[in-house]
This record gives C-alpha cells, structure tokens and sequence, in this order.
C-alpha cells in the first residue's frame, strides 16, 4: 500500500472532490473497514479548515442482521436521532464525502420485500435530505477503497492481499492518482475536459437520441425540452465548484419521462442492495416498463421497478465512449461508480434537476410540466457496447451520428 497515494487520493477528495471551504463541516460516511483511509480523509479534512468533521460509519454484517432478524414494523421505525442528524447536516449545509467500499453480494439471501419496505420507509420520512443532495444544495463526492470481500470479487483467482493492493491500485488509477502527476491538477484538467464535450453537446438542442447495437437494445429517448448536458464538475446551490464522482467519465442528460420506447440490454451486472443482477433487460413503453427479465436477481429487479411510479421511468442518460480510460481497464469492478464511468448507462429514478435549464429554481409542477421524473431512488444500469451506434435528432429533423462503433464521433 503506498501511503503517499492515499494521502494525496484523500486531498483530492476534500480540495476537489467536495472542495471544502474554510469553517465548513465535514461528513464523511465509510464503511468500518475503510478505517485507514476515513482517517486521511478526516486529517485532510480539518487541514483543509473544517470546524468540525463528523464521521459515520457503516458495517455491511450489521446492516444484513437487520434486515434479517427484523420485523416488518421495524423495518419501517426510522429513529428520530437520524432524522435529527440529517437536518443538522442540511441546516449547516455540510459537505459530504462518501467512501464507497461495497460488498456486491452482502444481502444476498434477504427478500428483497424486506428491504423494499425499509427504503420506502426510509425515503418517505427522510426526503427532505434526499432532495437536498440530488439538487447539490451543498458539496458532495463519493470516492472508494477496497475491502476484501470486493476485492475477491473483482479478482477471484488472486489472495486475498494480493487482489486488495491490485483492486486499490485500479480504483487510483481510474480516479487519476499518479505519482507522474499532481492528483488534485490532473482532476481540474480533467474537469474542463468534461466540460468542453458538455458545451458541444448543448450545441445541438437534440430533441431524440436513439440507440441501436446487436445485443438488442433497440431504444429511442426523447429529451426535455431546455435539457442541459452536464458532467465533471459541477456548481452547488451555495456557489462551490465541486466534482461529486472521483472518478468520472460520463456526459449525461435529463429523459422526458413519459417519452422513452423501445427494448434495453444492459451490458453488467447491477449491484442493487447488496443483491446481484445479471443478464436483464427492459422494455419501455411511454416512458414506463412494461416488461422485464433477467437471469439473475429478478426479484431485485422486480423491487426496484415497483418501488414507486418513478422508479419504472429513467431520471438519466449519460454517455461515454467505449474506447475511455475506465472501459480500457478491462476490470468489470461490480461497483457502479466504476461502471457506470466504463459504458453508456440510464438510471431508473429521480431526474437531477440541474439537467434543465433553471432547474435548480422551479416549483414541483413547474419541473413535472418539463417531464421530470421523480422517484425516491435513483440506480444506474449499463449498456454501452463497443458496437453501439447512437443518433441524435434535431428540433428541424435533422440527424447527426453521435457514437459509431461505441464512441463518440462529434
């Protein structure tokens, strides 16, 4: 492990990542097992001149006893002391760094029914707080660290401590911490390279964007009118230039939510829930899913489709080049930060009111008359392929070729 990576991956979280102001508090969620690189983060942290961090922990053996020992009524109890928390952090407009350090099969053998009653319960009396993230009211950035559960996921046939050291080595590089090059410079490059093929795309007003490759996605998505194409960085609602995902790659943009048609094949599996899905599919009609499979996890599928009305309906498209710096790993990460920043993916779920133009600003009904999708969950699915072809069409009907061969081609 080289300690001097990890102290600059942690500056880059707290400089760049939620770019902490002086006198802001810090929170900062890590599972119990990132222990070592939470403390960085919290050193950075107060260096940076926070005037308090505050650090939550969470441990995956704990969290799958309480779904499994649990009573239905319980599941629903959510204690005032996380509400309180939660309005503490939104009253202080907290910055939040998110260390993500997944077990992909952690509740494996919970019914999926469990853990579809707790989130419901859970984003019923806590949407406040949800609100607040999705719209970047404040700082926010999830990075991530290897545990060894992951680690032999992603690299069965190496020891333990050997798979560690090379997951932890994947997930620096990919997040562009180097010794070649200053972490925290490389990502404000990189930053304005999003941002470059964010305006190019903005350029075009697409009304309909159609997707085509041979493993059968055969998918047309109308965009919002007054969409806006984001990506990178991005400006919280109190002014402070931030880059939530360490790392990124994607370009993505707002769906109109009644006007998806057409069938999806995604290209990974999706960890959703600690529960694996592999192999599915979904066919849109009007905007909602109308049918489903999947080989894997069906019933995880089928839980998060009936989660609410929005949560059959996109909130997001986003593009990436097949042929981008994450895909040309050739790691298949069961993490979706990863991913997702390796192929073209949809999210099932709420839209981020930052893809519209004055988004941010406009009333519940203002943003459902512009075909925003509201859910109380937001899960990302990949789909890109290396021959997947996409085109753009105009308000006058014209055509442009966005993608050939799964990469852009503007």
């Amino acid at each position: 492990m080289n300690k001097k990576l990890l102290k600059d991956f942690a500056e880059l979280a707290v400089k760049v990542g939620v770019n902490l102001q002086k006198g802001q508090v810090l929170v900062v969620d890590s599972a119990i097992e990132c222990k070592e690189f939470a403390r960085m983060v919290i050193e950075e942290g107060y260096k940076a001149g926070a005037s308090r961090v505050i650090i939550r922990w969470s441990d995956a053996f704990a969290n799958k006893c309480f779904y499994q020992y649990s009573s239905d009524e319980e599941l629903q109890n959510i204690p005032d002391y996380v509400v309180a928390q939660a309005h503490y952090i939104v009253d202080n407009k907290a910055a939040n760094v998110i260390i993500s350090s997944p077990d992909p099969e952690a509740m494996k053998g919970i019914d999926p029914k469990k853990l579809q009653i707790s989130a419901i319960a859970s984003n019923k009396k806590m949407e406040f707080y949800r609100t607040f993230r999705m719209k970047s009211e404040t700082q926010w950035c999830i990075v991530a660290y290897p545990n060894e559960v992951w680690a032999h996921k992603v690299f069965p046939d190496l020891p333990l401590d050997e798979a560690q050291d090379k997951l932890l080595a994947a997930i620096l590089s990919a997040s562009r911490v180097t010794e070649e090059k200053n972490a925290v410079e490389a990502w404000i490059e990189h930053m304005d390279t999003l941002k470059a093929h964010n305006n190019l795309l903005n350029q075009y007003h697409f009304k309909t964007l159609k997707f085509k490759n041979d493993l059968g996605t055969d998918l047309t998505i109308d965009l919002v009118d007054d969409h806006l194409w984001c990506g990178g960085g991005e400006d919280a609602l109190n002014g402070v230039y931030f880059a939530p995902n360490i790392p990124t790659e994607e370009t993505f943009t707002m769906p109109h939510k009644d006007k998806v048609n057409g069938k999806v094949v995604a290209t990974k599996p999706l960890n959703y829930q600690g529960q694996m899905i592999e192999d599915f599919y979904l066919v849109f009609k009007d905007g909602a899913v109308v049918e489903y499979g999947a080989k894997q996890g069906e019933e995880s599928l089928k839980s998060l489709i009936e989660l609410d009305e929005g949560s059959k309906r996109l909130g997001e498209v986003a593009l990436i080049s097949h042929d981008s710096p994450i895909s040309n790993m050739n790691i298949l990460f069961y993490n979706t930060l990863f991913d997702e920043n390796a192929s073209c993916h949809l999210a099932l779920g709420n839209a981020y009111t930052m893809n519209i133009v004055n988004g941010n600003f406009m009333s519940a009904e203002e943003l459902a008359s512009k075909g925003f999708n509201k859910s109380m969950t937001h899960v990302d699915f990949m789909f890109g392929s290396a021959d997947m072809e996409i085109t753009g069409i105009c308000a006058d009907g014209s055509e442009v070729a966005i993608f050939k061969k799964g990469n852009f081609v503007i």
